[in-house]
Protein backbone atom coordinates (compact mmCIF):
# COMPACT_ATOMS: atom_id res chain seq x y z
CA UNK A 1 0.00 0.00 0.00
CA UNK A 2 1.33 3.45 -0.84
CA UNK A 3 2.53 5.55 2.06
CA UNK A 4 4.01 8.99 1.89
CA UNK A 5 7.38 9.43 3.62
CA UNK A 6 6.34 12.86 4.91
CA UNK A 7 4.02 13.50 7.83
CA UNK A 8 0.43 13.96 6.70
CA UNK A 9 -2.14 15.60 8.97
CA UNK A 10 -5.45 14.29 7.58
CA UNK A 11 -7.37 16.68 9.83
CA UNK A 12 -5.87 19.67 8.04
CA UNK A 13 -7.04 18.50 4.60
CA UNK A 14 -10.41 18.92 2.93
CA UNK A 15 -12.62 15.85 3.09
CA UNK A 16 -13.35 13.74 0.03
CA UNK A 17 -16.70 11.97 0.34
CA UNK A 18 -17.43 9.69 -2.60
CA UNK A 19 -21.15 9.29 -3.38
CA UNK A 20 -23.59 9.38 -0.46
CA UNK A 21 -23.02 7.38 2.75
CA UNK A 22 -23.98 3.75 2.28
CA UNK A 23 -23.07 0.73 0.15
CA UNK A 24 -21.88 2.71 -2.89
CA UNK A 25 -19.53 4.88 -0.82
CA UNK A 26 -18.22 1.79 0.97
CA UNK A 27 -17.56 0.11 -2.40
CA UNK A 28 -15.75 3.18 -3.75
CA UNK A 29 -13.62 3.62 -0.61
CA UNK A 30 -12.61 -0.05 -0.72
CA UNK A 31 -11.62 0.37 -4.38
CA UNK A 32 -9.47 3.42 -3.52
CA UNK A 33 -7.71 1.59 -0.72
CA UNK A 34 -6.96 -1.51 -2.77
CA UNK A 35 -5.77 0.57 -5.74
CA UNK A 36 -8.54 -0.25 -8.25
CA UNK A 37 -10.00 3.28 -8.14
CA UNK A 38 -7.65 5.99 -9.41
CA UNK A 39 -10.24 8.19 -11.14
CA UNK A 40 -13.59 9.74 -10.42
CA UNK A 41 -16.20 11.83 -12.20
CA UNK A 42 -18.36 14.63 -10.87
CA UNK A 43 -20.63 17.00 -12.71
CA UNK A 44 -19.48 20.58 -13.12
CA UNK A 45 -22.87 21.72 -11.81
CA UNK A 46 -22.08 20.05 -8.46
CA UNK A 47 -19.09 22.36 -7.99
CA UNK A 48 -21.03 25.39 -9.23
CA UNK A 49 -23.99 24.79 -6.91
CA UNK A 50 -21.68 24.24 -3.92
CA UNK A 51 -19.59 27.31 -4.78
CA UNK A 52 -16.45 25.14 -4.77
CA UNK A 53 -13.34 25.46 -6.90
CA UNK A 54 -12.38 22.57 -9.14
CA UNK A 55 -9.71 20.22 -7.80
CA UNK A 56 -6.14 21.20 -8.59
CA UNK A 57 -3.24 18.91 -9.47
CA UNK A 58 -1.21 18.26 -6.32
CA UNK A 59 -4.11 18.97 -3.96
CA UNK A 60 -4.69 16.39 -1.25
CA UNK A 61 -7.86 15.34 0.50
CA UNK A 62 -8.84 12.96 3.27
CA UNK A 63 -11.19 10.22 2.06
CA UNK A 64 -13.97 9.44 4.52
CA UNK A 65 -16.07 6.30 4.78
CA UNK A 66 -19.82 6.06 5.38
CA UNK A 67 -19.30 6.63 9.10
CA UNK A 68 -17.35 9.83 8.28
CA UNK A 69 -14.09 8.25 9.50
CA UNK A 70 -10.86 9.26 7.71
CA UNK A 71 -9.54 6.19 5.86
CA UNK A 72 -7.05 7.46 3.26
CA UNK A 73 -5.36 10.51 1.82
CA UNK A 74 -5.42 11.01 -1.94
CA UNK A 75 -3.54 13.44 -4.18
CA UNK A 76 -4.96 14.80 -7.43
CA UNK A 77 -2.78 13.92 -10.44
CA UNK A 78 -4.97 15.25 -13.28
CA UNK A 79 -8.20 17.21 -13.74
CA UNK A 80 -10.08 18.10 -16.88
CA UNK A 81 -13.57 19.23 -17.75
CA UNK A 82 -15.15 17.43 -20.69
CA UNK A 83 -18.63 16.65 -21.98
CA UNK A 84 -19.98 13.30 -20.74
CA UNK A 85 -19.99 12.08 -24.34
CA UNK A 86 -16.17 12.29 -24.37
CA UNK A 87 -15.50 10.01 -21.39
CA UNK A 88 -13.29 7.19 -22.64
CA UNK A 89 -12.89 3.54 -21.71
CA UNK A 90 -9.67 4.12 -19.75
CA UNK A 91 -11.36 6.63 -17.47
CA UNK A 92 -14.39 4.35 -17.05
CA UNK A 93 -12.16 1.39 -16.08
CA UNK A 94 -9.95 3.49 -13.80
CA UNK A 95 -12.95 4.45 -11.69
CA UNK A 96 -12.55 0.95 -10.24
CA UNK A 97 -16.21 -0.02 -10.20
CA UNK A 98 -15.79 -2.99 -12.53
CA UNK A 99 -17.14 -1.33 -15.67
CA UNK A 100 -15.50 -2.72 -18.80
CA UNK A 101 -17.21 -0.39 -21.28
CA UNK A 102 -18.13 3.26 -21.37
CA UNK A 103 -21.79 2.25 -21.83
CA UNK A 104 -21.75 0.30 -18.52
CA UNK A 105 -20.02 3.19 -16.77
CA UNK A 106 -22.47 5.70 -18.19
CA UNK A 107 -25.55 3.66 -17.21
CA UNK A 108 -24.34 3.31 -13.61
CA UNK A 109 -23.45 7.00 -13.35
CA UNK A 110 -26.73 8.13 -14.87
CA UNK A 111 -28.59 6.00 -12.34
CA UNK A 112 -26.73 7.89 -9.59
CA UNK A 113 -27.08 11.34 -11.16
CA UNK A 114 -30.79 10.80 -11.83
CA UNK A 115 -31.47 9.45 -8.33
CA UNK A 116 -33.80 11.22 -5.95
CA UNK A 117 -30.87 11.86 -3.58
CA UNK A 118 -28.79 13.57 -6.26
CA UNK A 119 -31.69 15.56 -7.65
CA UNK A 120 -32.47 16.69 -4.11
CA UNK A 121 -28.83 17.65 -3.55
CA UNK A 122 -28.91 19.74 -6.74
CA UNK A 123 -32.32 21.22 -5.92
CA UNK A 124 -33.77 20.10 -9.26
CA UNK A 125 -36.39 17.31 -9.21
CA UNK A 126 -36.15 16.88 -12.99
CA UNK A 127 -32.34 17.03 -13.32
CA UNK A 128 -30.92 14.94 -16.16
CA UNK A 129 -27.66 14.58 -18.06
CA UNK A 130 -26.83 14.09 -21.74
CA UNK A 131 -23.70 13.84 -23.91
CA UNK A 132 -23.08 17.60 -23.61
CA UNK A 133 -23.26 17.80 -19.80
CA UNK A 134 -19.90 19.11 -18.50
CA UNK A 135 -18.14 16.60 -16.26
CA UNK A 136 -15.08 16.99 -14.06
CA UNK A 137 -12.78 14.04 -14.76
CA UNK A 138 -10.29 13.65 -11.96
CA UNK A 139 -7.38 11.26 -11.54
CA UNK A 140 -5.66 10.69 -8.20
CA UNK A 141 -3.32 8.46 -6.28
CA UNK A 142 -3.56 7.25 -2.72
CA UNK A 143 -0.68 8.63 -0.66
CA UNK A 144 -1.65 7.29 2.77
CA UNK A 145 -3.80 4.52 4.21
CA UNK A 146 -5.17 5.89 7.49
CA UNK A 147 -6.82 2.70 8.72
CA UNK A 148 -5.26 1.24 11.84
CA UNK A 149 -3.97 -2.31 11.48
Amino acid sequence: MPHSPEIIDPGSLPRAAFAFPGPLRDQLVAAIIDGRKVATTALLIEYERAGEDLPKVGARATVVDSADRPVAVIEVTDVRVAPLGEVDELHARDEGEGHTTVAEWRAAHEEFWHSQAMRSELGDAAFTVDDTTPAVLERFRMVADLRTP
